[in-house]
Protein backbone atom coordinates (compact mmCIF):
# COMPACT_ATOMS: atom_id res chain seq x y z
CA UNK A 1 0.00 0.00 0.00
CA UNK A 2 2.82 2.33 0.88
CA UNK A 3 4.69 1.53 -2.32
CA UNK A 4 1.69 2.14 -4.56
CA UNK A 5 0.91 5.46 -2.90
CA UNK A 6 4.46 6.69 -3.40
CA UNK A 7 4.87 5.40 -6.94
CA UNK A 8 2.89 8.15 -8.70
CA UNK A 9 4.84 10.81 -6.83
CA UNK A 10 8.16 9.22 -7.76
CA UNK A 11 7.03 8.80 -11.37
CA UNK A 12 5.87 12.43 -11.46
CA UNK A 13 9.19 13.57 -10.09
CA UNK A 14 11.10 11.68 -12.77
CA UNK A 15 8.89 13.13 -15.49
CA UNK A 16 9.43 16.66 -14.22
CA UNK A 17 13.14 16.04 -14.03
CA UNK A 18 13.36 14.62 -17.55
CA UNK A 19 11.20 17.28 -19.24
CA UNK A 20 13.75 20.14 -18.96
CA UNK A 21 16.45 17.82 -20.30
CA UNK A 22 14.19 16.92 -23.23
CA UNK A 23 13.62 20.62 -23.98
CA UNK A 24 17.36 21.26 -23.82
CA UNK A 25 18.21 18.30 -26.07
CA UNK A 26 15.48 19.10 -28.60
CA UNK A 27 16.70 22.68 -29.06
CA UNK A 28 20.36 21.66 -28.87
CA UNK A 29 19.98 19.16 -31.73
CA UNK A 30 17.83 21.47 -33.86
CA UNK A 31 19.89 23.38 -36.44
CA UNK A 32 20.62 26.97 -35.44
CA UNK A 33 18.30 29.44 -37.23
CA UNK A 34 19.74 31.80 -39.81
CA UNK A 35 21.48 34.72 -38.13
CA UNK A 36 22.50 32.74 -35.03
CA UNK A 37 25.64 30.72 -34.54
CA UNK A 38 25.70 27.35 -32.82
CA UNK A 39 27.04 28.82 -29.58
CA UNK A 40 24.14 31.30 -29.28
CA UNK A 41 21.56 28.62 -30.08
CA UNK A 42 22.97 26.18 -27.54
CA UNK A 43 22.92 28.87 -24.87
CA UNK A 44 19.26 29.47 -25.61
CA UNK A 45 18.69 25.72 -25.17
CA UNK A 46 20.06 25.96 -21.62
CA UNK A 47 17.90 28.99 -20.85
CA UNK A 48 14.75 27.29 -22.19
CA UNK A 49 15.51 24.18 -20.11
CA UNK A 50 15.88 26.29 -16.96
CA UNK A 51 12.54 28.05 -17.56
CA UNK A 52 10.90 24.65 -18.14
CA UNK A 53 12.36 23.40 -14.88
CA UNK A 54 11.04 26.44 -13.03
CA UNK A 55 7.54 26.05 -14.45
CA UNK A 56 7.38 22.32 -13.70
CA UNK A 57 9.19 22.62 -10.33
CA UNK A 58 11.59 19.84 -11.30
CA UNK A 59 13.53 20.63 -8.12
CA UNK A 60 13.90 23.66 -5.82
CA UNK A 61 13.97 26.82 -7.93
CA UNK A 62 17.35 27.89 -6.61
CA UNK A 63 18.82 24.55 -7.68
CA UNK A 64 17.34 24.80 -11.19
CA UNK A 65 18.86 28.21 -11.80
CA UNK A 66 22.18 27.27 -10.20
CA UNK A 67 22.54 24.15 -12.39
CA UNK A 68 21.66 26.10 -15.54
CA UNK A 69 24.18 28.78 -14.66
CA UNK A 70 26.85 26.15 -14.07
CA UNK A 71 26.19 24.41 -17.39
CA UNK A 72 26.34 27.69 -19.32
CA UNK A 73 29.54 28.72 -17.52
CA UNK A 74 31.35 25.40 -17.95
CA UNK A 75 30.36 25.26 -21.63
CA UNK A 76 31.85 28.73 -22.14
CA UNK A 77 28.85 30.03 -24.06
CA UNK A 78 29.42 33.63 -22.95
CA UNK A 79 33.21 33.51 -23.06
CA UNK A 80 35.46 30.53 -23.89
CA UNK A 81 38.09 31.74 -21.42
CA UNK A 82 37.47 29.81 -18.15
CA UNK A 83 38.43 32.76 -15.96
CA UNK A 84 36.16 35.21 -17.78
CA UNK A 85 33.37 32.66 -17.86
CA UNK A 86 33.61 32.28 -14.07
CA UNK A 87 33.51 36.04 -13.60
CA UNK A 88 30.35 36.12 -15.70
CA UNK A 89 28.82 33.38 -13.53
CA UNK A 90 29.58 35.32 -10.36
CA UNK A 91 28.57 38.75 -11.70
CA UNK A 92 24.94 38.32 -10.68
CA UNK A 93 25.90 37.88 -7.03
CA UNK A 94 27.08 41.50 -7.01
CA UNK A 95 23.89 42.91 -8.56
CA UNK A 96 22.36 45.60 -6.35
CA UNK A 97 18.80 44.42 -7.04
CA UNK A 98 19.59 40.96 -5.68
CA UNK A 99 20.84 42.41 -2.40
CA UNK A 100 17.90 44.77 -2.25
CA UNK A 101 15.62 41.73 -2.32
CA UNK A 102 17.61 39.97 0.40
CA UNK A 103 17.49 43.17 2.43
CA UNK A 104 13.71 43.28 2.11
CA UNK A 105 13.56 39.82 3.65
CA UNK A 106 15.72 41.05 6.52
CA UNK A 107 13.34 43.98 6.98
CA UNK A 108 10.63 41.35 7.40
CA UNK A 109 12.64 39.82 10.24
CA UNK A 110 12.73 43.21 11.96
CA UNK A 111 9.00 43.69 11.56
CA UNK A 112 8.40 40.18 12.89
CA UNK A 113 10.81 40.22 15.84
CA UNK A 114 9.91 43.73 16.98
CA UNK A 115 6.18 42.89 16.63
CA UNK A 116 5.66 46.11 14.67
CA UNK A 117 4.49 44.15 11.65
CA UNK A 118 1.93 42.28 13.73
CA UNK A 119 0.69 45.52 15.28
CA UNK A 120 0.22 47.23 11.89
CA UNK A 121 -1.42 44.10 10.48
CA UNK A 122 -3.81 43.97 13.44
CA UNK A 123 -4.75 47.62 12.93
CA UNK A 124 -5.52 46.94 9.25
CA UNK A 125 -7.51 43.84 10.13
CA UNK A 126 -9.40 45.63 12.90
CA UNK A 127 -10.54 48.38 10.55
CA UNK A 128 -10.88 46.49 7.27
CA UNK A 129 -10.78 42.81 8.12
CA UNK A 130 -14.52 42.21 8.22
CA UNK A 131 -14.43 41.99 4.44
CA UNK A 132 -11.60 40.23 2.61
CA UNK A 133 -12.13 42.30 -0.53
CA UNK A 134 -11.80 45.51 1.49
CA UNK A 135 -8.52 44.23 2.86
CA UNK A 136 -7.32 43.72 -0.71
CA UNK A 137 -8.13 47.31 -1.60
CA UNK A 138 -6.24 48.51 1.48
CA UNK A 139 -3.16 46.54 0.40
CA UNK A 140 -3.33 47.95 -3.15
CA UNK A 141 -3.88 51.49 -1.89
CA UNK A 142 -0.80 51.33 0.35
CA UNK A 143 1.39 50.77 -2.72
CA UNK A 144 -0.47 53.50 -4.62
CA UNK A 145 0.24 56.07 -1.90
CA UNK A 146 3.94 55.20 -1.69
CA UNK A 147 4.58 54.90 -5.43
CA UNK A 148 4.98 58.55 -6.56
CA UNK A 149 7.90 59.11 -4.20
CA UNK A 150 9.57 55.68 -4.21
CA UNK A 151 11.50 55.14 -7.45
CA UNK A 152 12.29 51.50 -6.72
CA UNK A 153 9.39 49.06 -6.80
CA UNK A 154 11.62 46.55 -5.01
CA UNK A 155 12.18 48.99 -2.17
CA UNK A 156 8.52 50.03 -2.12
CA UNK A 157 6.78 46.69 -2.47
CA UNK A 158 9.53 44.45 -1.12
CA UNK A 159 10.92 46.68 1.61
CA UNK A 160 7.78 48.38 2.89
CA UNK A 161 4.55 46.67 1.78
CA UNK A 162 5.59 43.00 1.83
CA UNK A 163 7.04 42.92 5.38
CA UNK A 164 3.78 44.38 6.72
CA UNK A 165 1.24 42.36 4.76
CA UNK A 166 3.12 39.08 5.32
CA UNK A 167 1.82 39.29 8.88
CA UNK A 168 -1.84 39.51 7.84
CA UNK A 169 -2.54 35.94 6.60
CA UNK A 170 -1.29 34.37 9.82
CA UNK A 171 -3.90 36.29 11.76
CA UNK A 172 -6.49 34.33 9.79
CA UNK A 173 -4.69 31.01 10.27
CA UNK A 174 -3.33 31.11 6.73
CA UNK A 175 0.25 29.87 6.51
CA UNK A 176 2.49 29.08 3.52
CA UNK A 177 1.50 25.69 2.17
CA UNK A 178 -1.85 23.91 2.58
CA UNK A 179 -3.63 26.84 4.27
CA UNK A 180 -2.25 29.54 1.95
CA UNK A 181 -5.54 29.67 0.06
CA UNK A 182 -7.52 30.80 3.09
CA UNK A 183 -6.49 34.40 2.47
CA UNK A 184 -2.69 34.52 2.05
CA UNK A 185 -2.64 33.88 -1.69
CA UNK A 186 -5.14 36.67 -2.30
CA UNK A 187 -3.36 39.24 -0.14
CA UNK A 188 0.07 38.51 -1.63
CA UNK A 189 -1.04 38.42 -5.26
CA UNK A 190 -3.06 41.61 -4.90
CA UNK A 191 -0.01 43.42 -3.54
CA UNK A 192 2.21 42.14 -6.34
CA UNK A 193 -0.29 42.89 -9.12
CA UNK A 194 -0.85 46.40 -7.72
CA UNK A 195 2.83 47.33 -7.72
CA UNK A 196 3.01 46.53 -11.44
CA UNK A 197 0.25 49.08 -12.06
CA UNK A 198 1.71 51.85 -9.92
CA UNK A 199 5.12 51.29 -11.52
CA UNK A 200 3.61 52.36 -14.84
CA UNK A 201 1.20 54.97 -13.49
CA UNK A 202 3.86 57.23 -11.99
CA UNK A 203 7.06 58.16 -13.82
CA UNK A 204 8.92 58.21 -10.49
CA UNK A 205 7.61 54.82 -9.29
CA UNK A 206 10.08 52.73 -11.30
CA UNK A 207 13.72 53.57 -11.95
CA UNK A 208 13.83 52.10 -15.51
CA UNK A 209 11.14 54.58 -16.56
CA UNK A 210 13.76 57.33 -16.60
CA UNK A 211 16.20 55.14 -18.53
CA UNK A 212 13.52 54.32 -21.11
CA UNK A 213 12.58 57.98 -21.53
CA UNK A 214 16.24 58.85 -22.09
CA UNK A 215 16.43 56.17 -24.79
CA UNK A 216 13.22 57.41 -26.41
CA UNK A 217 14.48 60.99 -26.40
CA UNK A 218 17.79 60.02 -27.93
CA UNK A 219 16.29 57.63 -30.50
CA UNK A 220 13.14 59.42 -31.71
CA UNK A 221 13.12 62.75 -29.85
CA UNK A 222 10.24 61.97 -27.46
CA UNK A 223 10.11 64.13 -24.32
CA UNK A 224 7.48 63.67 -21.59
CA UNK A 225 6.92 65.53 -18.31
CA UNK A 226 5.84 63.86 -15.06
CA UNK A 227 2.30 65.18 -15.53
CA UNK A 228 2.07 64.12 -19.17
CA UNK A 229 3.24 60.63 -18.20
CA UNK A 230 0.55 60.36 -15.52
CA UNK A 231 -2.27 61.77 -17.67
CA UNK A 232 -1.38 59.45 -20.55
CA UNK A 233 -1.69 56.32 -18.42
CA UNK A 234 -4.29 57.44 -15.86
CA UNK A 235 -7.40 56.11 -17.69
CA UNK A 236 -5.99 52.58 -17.54
CA UNK A 237 -3.94 52.87 -14.35
CA UNK A 238 -6.73 54.21 -12.16
CA UNK A 239 -9.20 51.73 -13.63
CA UNK A 240 -6.85 48.84 -12.90
CA UNK A 241 -6.38 50.00 -9.32
CA UNK A 242 -10.14 49.58 -8.93
CA UNK A 243 -10.44 46.34 -10.89
CA UNK A 244 -7.37 44.36 -9.82
CA UNK A 245 -8.28 43.70 -6.15
CA UNK A 246 -11.66 42.42 -7.36
CA UNK A 247 -10.16 40.35 -10.17
CA UNK A 248 -7.58 38.92 -7.77
CA UNK A 249 -10.46 38.02 -5.47
CA UNK A 250 -12.17 36.11 -8.29
CA UNK A 251 -8.98 34.42 -9.52
CA UNK A 252 -7.44 33.54 -6.14
CA UNK A 253 -10.80 32.59 -4.57
CA UNK A 254 -9.90 33.12 -0.89
CA UNK A 255 -11.69 30.76 1.44
CA UNK A 256 -12.28 33.52 3.98
CA UNK A 257 -14.85 35.90 2.46
CA UNK A 258 -16.19 37.70 5.51
CA UNK A 259 -15.07 37.45 9.10
CA UNK A 260 -16.88 39.94 11.36
CA UNK A 261 -15.51 38.37 14.50
CA UNK A 262 -11.91 38.83 13.35
CA UNK A 263 -12.12 42.62 13.80
CA UNK A 264 -13.18 42.20 17.43
CA UNK A 265 -10.45 39.65 17.99
CA UNK A 266 -7.85 42.00 16.44
CA UNK A 267 -8.96 44.81 18.77
CA UNK A 268 -8.50 42.53 21.79
CA UNK A 269 -5.06 41.46 20.55
CA UNK A 270 -4.00 45.08 20.16
CA UNK A 271 -5.13 45.77 23.71
CA UNK A 272 -3.19 42.75 24.92
CA UNK A 273 -0.05 43.96 23.12
CA UNK A 274 -0.16 47.20 25.11
CA UNK A 275 1.80 50.30 24.11
CA UNK A 276 4.52 50.13 21.50
CA UNK A 277 7.76 48.65 22.77
CA UNK A 278 11.28 50.05 22.43
CA UNK A 279 12.06 47.80 19.47
CA UNK A 280 8.83 48.73 17.72
CA UNK A 281 9.63 52.42 17.98
CA UNK A 282 13.18 51.77 16.72
CA UNK A 283 11.90 49.69 13.82
CA UNK A 284 9.36 52.34 12.92
CA UNK A 285 12.06 55.01 13.01
CA UNK A 286 14.35 52.92 10.80
CA UNK A 287 11.63 52.36 8.21
CA UNK A 288 10.90 56.10 8.13
CA UNK A 289 14.63 56.68 7.67
CA UNK A 290 14.72 54.16 4.82
CA UNK A 291 11.78 55.82 3.09
CA UNK A 292 13.39 59.25 3.46
CA UNK A 293 16.68 58.04 2.01
CA UNK A 294 14.95 56.20 -0.83
CA UNK A 295 13.03 59.33 -1.75
CA UNK A 296 15.67 61.98 -1.07
CA UNK A 297 18.55 59.85 -2.30
CA UNK A 298 17.00 59.68 -5.76
CA UNK A 299 16.44 63.44 -6.03
CA UNK A 300 19.26 65.70 -7.23
CA UNK A 301 17.57 68.61 -5.48
CA UNK A 302 17.98 67.14 -1.99
CA UNK A 303 21.38 66.71 -0.41
CA UNK A 304 21.70 63.57 1.68
CA UNK A 305 24.96 63.70 3.68
CA UNK A 306 25.65 59.98 3.43
CA UNK A 307 28.92 58.69 1.99
CA UNK A 308 29.65 62.24 0.80
CA UNK A 309 27.15 62.06 -2.04
CA UNK A 310 23.91 63.71 -3.08
CA UNK A 311 22.62 60.31 -4.06
CA UNK A 312 22.14 57.12 -2.02
CA UNK A 313 21.62 53.92 -3.93
CA UNK A 314 18.48 52.08 -2.82
CA UNK A 315 20.53 49.01 -1.90
CA UNK A 316 22.96 51.11 0.13
CA UNK A 317 19.97 52.31 2.14
CA UNK A 318 19.13 48.69 2.92
CA UNK A 319 22.65 48.06 4.20
CA UNK A 320 22.48 51.17 6.36
CA UNK A 321 19.17 50.21 7.93
CA UNK A 322 20.16 46.57 8.50
CA UNK A 323 23.36 47.72 10.21
CA UNK A 324 21.31 49.96 12.50
CA UNK A 325 18.91 47.09 13.19
CA UNK A 326 21.89 44.99 14.30
CA UNK A 327 23.45 47.76 16.37
CA UNK A 328 20.19 48.53 18.19
CA UNK A 329 19.42 44.87 18.83
CA UNK A 330 16.20 44.77 16.84
CA UNK A 331 17.60 41.72 15.07
CA UNK A 332 20.65 39.50 15.51
CA UNK A 333 23.04 38.33 12.84
CA UNK A 334 21.91 34.76 13.47
CA UNK A 335 18.44 35.84 12.35
CA UNK A 336 19.83 36.88 8.97
CA UNK A 337 21.80 33.68 8.51
CA UNK A 338 18.79 31.52 9.37
CA UNK A 339 16.37 33.30 7.02
CA UNK A 340 16.05 30.39 4.59
CA UNK A 341 13.60 32.12 2.24
CA UNK A 342 15.98 35.02 1.64
CA UNK A 343 18.87 32.80 0.61
CA UNK A 344 16.70 30.56 -1.55
CA UNK A 345 15.53 33.63 -3.45
CA UNK A 346 19.11 34.92 -3.53
CA UNK A 347 20.36 31.87 -5.45
CA UNK A 348 17.26 31.62 -7.61
CA UNK A 349 17.12 35.25 -8.71
CA UNK A 350 20.88 35.63 -9.07
CA UNK A 351 21.01 32.66 -11.44
CA UNK A 352 18.04 33.86 -13.48
CA UNK A 353 19.33 37.43 -13.63
CA UNK A 354 22.68 36.24 -14.95
CA UNK A 355 21.21 33.76 -17.43
CA UNK A 356 18.72 36.31 -18.77
CA UNK A 357 21.40 38.97 -19.14
CA UNK A 358 23.47 36.39 -21.03
CA UNK A 359 20.82 36.20 -23.74
CA UNK A 360 21.36 39.90 -24.34
CA UNK A 361 25.16 39.72 -24.11
CA UNK A 362 25.46 37.06 -26.81
CA UNK A 363 23.10 38.97 -29.13
CA UNK A 364 20.17 36.55 -29.00
CA UNK A 365 17.65 39.22 -27.98
CA UNK A 366 18.71 41.62 -30.71
CA UNK A 367 18.50 38.82 -33.28
CA UNK A 368 15.04 37.79 -32.09
CA UNK A 369 13.70 41.35 -32.10
CA UNK A 370 15.19 42.10 -35.52
CA UNK A 371 13.86 38.89 -37.08
CA UNK A 372 10.42 39.55 -35.64
CA UNK A 373 10.42 43.09 -36.93
CA UNK A 374 11.54 42.34 -40.51
CA UNK A 375 8.11 41.38 -41.91
CA UNK A 376 6.46 44.44 -40.35
CA UNK A 377 7.78 46.88 -42.95
CA UNK A 378 5.08 45.98 -45.44
CA UNK A 379 2.17 46.11 -42.99
CA UNK A 380 -0.28 48.91 -42.26
CA UNK A 381 1.11 51.34 -39.64
CA UNK A 382 -1.55 50.47 -37.05
CA UNK A 383 -0.96 46.73 -37.41
CA UNK A 384 2.80 47.16 -37.29
CA UNK A 385 2.55 49.23 -34.12
CA UNK A 386 0.38 46.65 -32.36
CA UNK A 387 2.84 43.90 -33.23
CA UNK A 388 5.82 45.98 -32.10
CA UNK A 389 4.17 46.70 -28.75
CA UNK A 390 3.35 42.99 -28.43
CA UNK A 391 6.98 42.12 -29.09
CA UNK A 392 8.20 44.65 -26.54
CA UNK A 393 5.77 43.41 -23.86
CA UNK A 394 5.95 39.63 -24.19
CA UNK A 395 9.65 39.33 -24.93
CA UNK A 396 10.08 40.16 -21.25
CA UNK A 397 9.83 36.44 -20.53
CA UNK A 398 13.49 36.44 -21.62
CA UNK A 399 14.46 39.08 -19.05
CA UNK A 400 14.81 39.34 -15.29
CA UNK A 401 15.70 43.02 -15.39
CA UNK A 402 13.36 45.73 -16.67
CA UNK A 403 16.30 48.11 -17.11
CA UNK A 404 18.14 45.58 -19.29
CA UNK A 405 14.96 44.98 -21.25
CA UNK A 406 14.53 48.69 -21.96
CA UNK A 407 18.18 49.10 -22.95
CA UNK A 408 18.22 46.07 -25.25
CA UNK A 409 14.81 46.09 -26.93
CA UNK A 410 13.44 49.65 -26.88
CA UNK A 411 16.03 51.07 -29.36
CA UNK A 412 15.30 48.20 -31.78
CA UNK A 413 11.52 48.63 -31.58
CA UNK A 414 11.71 52.42 -31.97
CA UNK A 415 14.17 52.18 -34.85
CA UNK A 416 11.90 49.74 -36.70
CA UNK A 417 8.82 51.84 -35.96
CA UNK A 418 10.41 55.06 -37.16
CA UNK A 419 11.18 53.39 -40.48
CA UNK A 420 7.52 52.54 -41.20
CA UNK A 421 5.75 55.43 -43.03
CA UNK A 422 2.71 56.75 -41.19
CA UNK A 423 3.45 55.01 -37.89
CA UNK A 424 3.05 57.42 -34.91
CA UNK A 425 6.42 56.92 -33.25
CA UNK A 426 5.59 59.02 -30.18
CA UNK A 427 2.56 56.83 -29.46
CA UNK A 428 4.67 53.71 -29.98
CA UNK A 429 7.30 55.00 -27.56
CA UNK A 430 4.70 55.85 -24.92
CA UNK A 431 3.03 52.45 -25.15
CA UNK A 432 6.39 50.72 -24.78
CA UNK A 433 7.39 52.86 -21.81
CA UNK A 434 4.03 52.28 -20.11
CA UNK A 435 4.62 48.56 -20.59
CA UNK A 436 7.67 48.53 -18.33
CA UNK A 437 5.85 48.39 -15.00
CA UNK A 438 2.99 46.23 -16.25
CA UNK A 439 5.18 43.51 -17.72
CA UNK A 440 6.66 42.87 -14.28
CA UNK A 441 3.60 40.78 -13.44
CA UNK A 442 4.13 38.03 -16.01
CA UNK A 443 6.75 35.81 -14.36
CA UNK A 444 8.40 35.03 -10.99
CA UNK A 445 11.57 36.82 -12.11
CA UNK A 446 10.17 39.65 -14.23
CA UNK A 447 10.79 42.45 -11.72
CA UNK A 448 12.49 43.03 -8.37
CA UNK A 449 9.56 42.25 -6.01
CA UNK A 450 8.57 39.10 -7.94
CA UNK A 451 11.05 36.71 -6.29
CA UNK A 452 9.87 37.85 -2.85
CA UNK A 453 6.23 37.08 -3.49
CA UNK A 454 7.23 33.93 -5.38
CA UNK A 455 9.31 32.77 -2.43
CA UNK A 456 6.72 33.67 0.22
CA UNK A 457 5.10 30.26 0.01
CA UNK A 458 1.63 31.77 -0.32
CA UNK A 459 1.45 31.67 -4.12
CA UNK A 460 2.04 28.23 -5.63
CA UNK A 461 4.68 27.96 -8.34
CA UNK A 462 2.15 26.94 -11.00
CA UNK A 463 -0.28 29.55 -9.69
CA UNK A 464 2.30 32.31 -10.13
CA UNK A 465 2.84 31.51 -13.80
CA UNK A 466 -0.91 31.16 -14.39
CA UNK A 467 -1.87 34.35 -12.57
CA UNK A 468 0.98 36.15 -14.34
CA UNK A 469 -0.37 35.16 -17.75
CA UNK A 470 -3.95 36.16 -16.86
CA UNK A 471 -2.98 39.55 -15.51
CA UNK A 472 -0.37 40.08 -18.22
CA UNK A 473 -3.05 39.58 -20.86
CA UNK A 474 -5.36 41.98 -19.00
CA UNK A 475 -2.69 44.67 -18.71
CA UNK A 476 -1.62 44.25 -22.33
CA UNK A 477 -5.23 44.43 -23.55
CA UNK A 478 -5.69 47.60 -21.49
CA UNK A 479 -2.74 49.22 -23.24
CA UNK A 480 -4.23 48.56 -26.65
CA UNK A 481 -7.91 49.15 -25.90
CA UNK A 482 -7.69 52.10 -23.50
CA UNK A 483 -4.30 53.80 -23.56
CA UNK A 484 -3.80 53.67 -27.33
CA UNK A 485 -7.09 55.40 -28.21
CA UNK A 486 -6.53 57.89 -25.37
CA UNK A 487 -3.10 58.83 -26.70
CA UNK A 488 -4.45 59.16 -30.24
CA UNK A 489 -7.09 61.59 -28.99
CA UNK A 490 -4.47 63.80 -27.34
Amino acid sequence: MTVSSQAPEASGFRWKLVAPLAVWLGIYLWPAPSGLNVNQWHYFAVFAAVITGLILESMPVGAVGFIGLTVAGVAGYIDPDPGKSLRWMLAGFAESTVWLIVGAFVFSIGYRKSQLGRRIALVLVQRLGRNTLGLGYAVAMSDFLLAPATPSNTARSGGIVYPIISNIPRIYGSEPGPTAGRIGTYVMWTAFAATAITSSLFFTALAPNAAALAIAKKTVGVEVSWGQWFIGFAPLGLLLMIVVPLLSYLVCRPEVKRSPEISEWAAKELTAMGPMSRNEWIMLGLIVLAMFLWIAGSSPDIHVPVLGSNFVNATTVVFIVISLMLVTGVIEFADIVSEKSAWEVFFYFTSLLTLASGLNEIGFIKWFATEYAKPLAGLAPSTAMLLLVALFFWIHYFFSSITSHAAAVLPVVLAVGSGIPGLPVTTLAMLCMYSLGLMGVISPYATGPAPMYFGSGYIGKGQFWGFGLIFGLLYFAGLLLIVLPWLQMG
